[in-house]
């Protein structure tokens, strides 16, 4: 009895030990790859293998039906050893793909080993223009907050600025901030999102995170200086007090619903993205009617304008290279929320073009501060 306890045991041990000792294997998570180049992909185990590892793959998601890489049917690691193991791999097609690497060699049971996912495209150089004008206009939309912050200081007056404008642009860049910290910064969320989307990629970015906090932040100062600054009569209207309180219930309720288990927390962050969404499509409309009425613009910078027109601009140039360049025309049309946002954006800096150099350009002042209640 008590040598078949010592045994039991053991082999609870053994498997316990060889559960704490599983092989992976280290590969590389992404790999960009160009219409018939080859790419030699280097992986290696984790711990010294007991034994022969055949590795071989699934290819688990691809855009296109046919193939998108032309991959070895199988490769074979050496026993005793954690030296890279290398294997080639060609470009055929451009799209996505998804491979696991497998292998059954030490059970019945086949063990999954890593993931690569490809992403083939037309041209490199392409890419990298994409990703220099990725660059340009994040950086136009960072720094088109300063224009207002700088105008604002040398007139000592935000008079010609809306306060609604203001008050939902905050919650706005507050909300889309709670998207982005989320799904990039708190790892169960990230771990839904893959869940969710096993053959998808996190569409937030560290630059995603930066650009929300320091709108947050910029958008802040502009509401002190609104509060230290000459104001005359301006304040925020009912309607948007209305709307901004709508908003912030929708986004206390569902958070006891979240609480209750009855969404996931990627759930309830996806609502902040919604609340963001309707938010920039009605933000700039108190702003344009205000510069109507007052015939004028003064007070509102236009070099503001001019940078949010050049990152959206840029933003929509960057979506039809990338579907070119991809083949996936769905990165636009299969996404028509940012796309649509983009152009709605552009819409408005146009009308704001036109009031300050067409419509209102010799007004050097504004006409009432009341007018503008």
């Amino acid at each position: 009895m008590k040598l078949s306890l010592i045994l039991s045991i053991c082999c609870l041990f053994s498997h316990a030990l060889k559960a704490e000792i599983a092989v992976t294997l280290k590969a590389p998570e992404h790999v960009d790859l160009q219409i018939g180049d080859v790419r030699n992909i280097s992986i290696a185990p984790s711990i010294p293998l007991q034994e022969i590892l055949v590795v071989t793959f699934n290819v688990t998601f691809s855009s296109k039906q046919t193939s998108v890489v032309d991959l070895p049917e199988y490769v074979t690691l050496p026993s005793h050893s954690v030296n890279s193991t290398v294997f080639p791999v060609k470009g055929v097609e451009v799209g996505q793909a998804t491979v696991i690497l497998q292998s059954n060699s030490s059970s019945n049971m086949t063990r999954t080993l890593a993931r690569i996912h490809f992403l083939l495209v037309q041209s490199n150089v392409l890419r990298i223009v994409c990703q220099v004008i990725g660059w340009i206009y994040f950086s136009a939309w960072s720094i088109s907050f300063y224009p207002q912050v700088i105008e604002n200081w040398k007139r000592k007056s935000v008079v010609g600025l809306n306060f609604d404008f203001l008050a939902l642009n905050l919650t706005g860049h507050i909300a889309y901030g709670m998207f982005n910290i989320g799904l990039y910064w708190i790892p169960y969320i990230e771990e839904q999102f893959l869940k969710d989307n096993p053959d998808g990629v996190n569409p937030v970015q560290g630059s995603d995170v930066f650009f929300s906090l320091h709108a947050v932040l910029l958008t802040m100062f502009t509401i002190c200086q609104c509060c230290l600054y000459e104001r005359g009569e301006q304040k925020v209207s009912k309607i948007t007090i209305g709307l901004l309180v709508a908003a912030w219930l929708f986004a206390l309720i569902t958070l006891f619903v979240t609480v209750a288990d009855k969404i996931t927390w990627l759930q309830y962050l996806y609502y902040f993205s919604y609340i963001k969404l309707v938010i920039t499509l009605i933000k700039y409309i108190p702003q344009v009617y205000m510069n109507y009425r007052r015939k004028s613009t003064v007070g509102w910078s236009i070099g503001n304008v001019l940078l949010d027109f050049t990152g959206g601009s840029l933003s929509i140039v960057q979506m039809f290279l990338q579907s070119y360049n991809n083949d996936e025309w769905l990165l636009i049309f299969g996404d028509p929320t940012k796309f649509g946002l983009g152009l709605f954006s552009i819409m408005f800096d146009i009308i704001f073009i036109v009031q300050h150099y067409c419509l209102y350009q010799h007004k050097s002042d504004y006409r009432s501060l009341n007018a503008d209640n």
